[in-house]
């Protein structure tokens, strides 16, 4: 199909995707970068709390995906290109400090901007978020707790916490999927109990 016709501001993600894989023009890869650079830049910043530092990530990331989109089988760009950049962070943050994983990890950045369907929302806005991340982890079992807090505010591994914990792969996976789906209906829960209280 030839797209000489038609604006390319019109073709969708895939298209534009699938365009760039098949000619290697970088017209196509142009056009995503100027719909999400904004967003990406936005995101870089949440993790990185730096401007130019998140600017430089910005060019990193787009200048990998460059490569990476010609070598993957892309279907959701944008949800795809979320998880890029947040991992891209993330090794930043392990780089450059060894620190801990912010909290606000564990909360969505833009709400047209998601990992995927299971992304744990913390819409409050209140400064007891903190204490309230904290307070929603203490009530999961203490497999889940452990597994999600190694996970998110460690920046653990898989295997990291395997070693750790003693547990098999197999558990680590399923106590971290199990963990932030019921981190996520706990937060729900207090913020309707929240709600109906006024």
């Amino acid at each position: 199909m030839s797209y000489h016709h038609i604006h390319i501001e019109q073709l969708s993600d895939i298209e534009l995707v699938l365009q760039y894989k098949s000619t290697n023009d970088a017209v196509f890869f142009a056009e995503l970068y100027q719909r999400y650079t904004h967003l990406v830049l936005g995101t870089c910043f949440k993790y990185l709390k730096n401007e130019a530092e998140s600017r430089d990530a910005v060019m990193d990331i787009f200048e990998k995906l460059l490569v990476d989109l010609k070598k993957h089988e892309v279907q959701f760009f944008k949800s795809w290109l979320y998880m890029v950049t947040k991992n891209h962070c993330l090794m930043q943050l392990r780089k450059k400090n060894d620190q801990h994983v912010p909290l606000d990890l564990l909360k969505t950045t833009d709400e047209n901007f998601v990992e995927n369907a299971e992304a744990i929302h913390l819409h409050s806005q209140s400064a007891d978020d903190e204490k309230e991340l904290y307070e929603a982890l203490n009530e999961l079992n203490d497999q889940q707790k452990k597994c999600v807090e190694l996970f998110y505010l460690k920046n653990k591994c898989y295997q990291d916490i395997a070693d750790e914990t003693g547990f098999t792969l197999m558990q680590v996976k399923s106590y971290i999927q199990n963990g932030k789906r019921n981190l996520k209906l706990i937060l729900e829960k207090k913020q309707s109990n929240w709600s109906e209280r006024f």
